[in-house]
């Protein structure tokens, strides 16, 4: 007979709409070591999105927390920078930024219950409900995902909604935690974890957003200092009046004025789409790029298609990398991007130093890369051993070539060359190099 699904984690509930409600709340999950967290806000019409609910679990209780009515959040967002409280996640960027943005601090101790799935052989990135749905057996119903949080009040399937977005989080982590644990991934997820929340909140200067208007490589170096110089003011802007980039000034208008270098009012305002009284402020911009000595004006992007043996060798890594993946239980989309491994070839070829990319660091460089330069530098081959296996490859290790100078004799020129050994990858739980010793300390997930 099937298996009858779980039972419906029941729990109490409680809508938090009064300051002395989030009071008896905040006490509540400070015994917790572990909470599951999420948030709903709205974002399309602002520069930073709206924070409109909190949804808290504990192991005991389920909250739904009303920014518009409970007051000050201070004293949640302070059991979120506790580093002995894990605080668990789904997909949990916008979580995290959220955080970071309310309380000047993102979550000290994160579990993405999202990424954990990828480190354990599920689909990554998986949605919410399949997570749910694949790891628990449960089925949800999610009919809100458009809805506008910001009116009130809540109706009755908004309510439900929330309450569900963190019902299966703990159950999730648990599940997925053995897992962790069993296969001696631990380390790993922290350390996706903690790049994860760095991400979320970092301002990488060294990353150029102008870069990716459309329409950008038309321009000569004078013209990117414009964009440059515009989409700064632009950024600037609509922070301070706290509306989207885009609602500001269109990316379509910031290429046209890079096109024309404009140097009066009259100019901007035969453009449809330039926000009024503010034509100053951007004839200003445009003044520093026309200043920029010719050496300081940014330079074009070069765009070098990738030479065919380049593709074909970063194809033949990603099947390398799908099949070690498949065997190994991991998300081969979360281990490696085609563009990290154009680069792993790039490297070989070219005898160059390996590019900082997420193959080249961490637990990936211990147990993935060997793997894939095994390949390209011959030690390894590939080979198909069964067509009607779920892991029709095997790697195979190939014998030294000797040495070209000693005189092969008569017995050695007439005998066929050596059969390559066979070089299935071991178990997971025995490879040194495809596991992590928690054992020195006891990871914080577990308190």
């Amino acid at each position: 007979m099937p298996r009858r699904p779980p039972k419906r984690p029941a729990l109490p509930e409680q809508l938090v709409t009064h300051p002395a409600q989030l009071a008896a709340c905040v006490e509540h999950l400070a015994q917790a070591p572990l909470i599951g967290f999420d948030t709903e806000f709205v974002g399309e019409d602002a520069y930073r999105p709206e924070l409109c609910l909190v949804q808290v679990s504990s192991a005991e209780a389920l909250y739904v927390i009303d920014p518009f009515s409970c007051g000050s959040l201070a004293a949640f967002w302070e059991l979120l920078h506790d580093p002995n409280r894990v605080t668990v996640v789904h997909a949990g960027r916008e979580d995290v930024r959220l955080c970071h943005f309310e309380s000047g601090k993102p979550p000290a101790n994160v579990f993405d219950v999202q990424i954990a799935a990828g480190l354990v052989g599920m689909t990554y990135p998986i949605g919410y409900a399949g997570l749910v749905h694949d790891l628990l057996r449960q089925r949800m119903q999610k009919g809100e995902t458009l809805t506008d949080w910001r009116k009130r009040p809540l109706t009755p399937a908004q309510v439900r909604y929330a309450y569900d977005d963190v019902r299966y989080l703990l159950p999730a982590h648990k599940k997925l935690t053995d897992r962790l644990t069993k296969r001696k991934r631990l380390e790993w997820a922290r350390e996706e974890f903690a790049a994860a929340v760095k991400k979320a909140v970092s301002s990488d200067t060294n990353v150029e957003r102008w870069r990716k208007v459309k329409g950008i490589g038309a321009l000569d170096r004078r013209g990117l200092a414009v964009v440059r110089e515009v989409y700064g003011w632009r950024d600037r802007f609509a922070e301070r009046i706290n509306r989207p980039p885009r609602f500001v000034m269109r990316d379509d208008l910031l290429i046209e004025i890079a096109r024309r270098a404009p140097a009066r009012a009259d100019d901007l305002q035969a453009l449809r789409g330039v926000p009024r009284n503010q034509e100053e402020a951007i004839l200003e911009a445009v003044r520093r790029a026309k200043a920029l000595p010719p050496n300081e004006c940014p330079e074009p992007e070069t765009r070098d298609s990738e030479p065919p043996n380049f593709v074909l060798l970063a194809n033949l890594l990603g099947v390398v990398l799908n099949d070690f993946c498949g065997r190994h239980k991991l998300a081969a989309n979360l281990v490696a991007s085609g563009a990290d491994l154009k680069a792993v070839v790039r490297s070989r070829a070219f005898d160059e130093p390996l590019a900082d990319i997420p193959l080249s660091r961490g637990w990936r460089a211990r147990a993935v890369l060997p793997e894939l330069l095994a390949l390209l530098t011959g030690e390894t081959a590939i080979r198909v051993a069964d067509p009607k296996s779920l892991d029709p490859l095997e790697l195979v290790e190939l014998e030294p070539e000797g040495d070209d100078d000693e005189p092969a004799s008569d017995a050695d020129s007439d005998s066929a060359p050596p059969e390559p050994k066979p070089s299935a990858p071991p178990p997971l739980d025995s490879d040194a190099t495809l596991t992590e010793d928690t054992s020195a300390a006891a990871p914080p997930e577990s308190r």
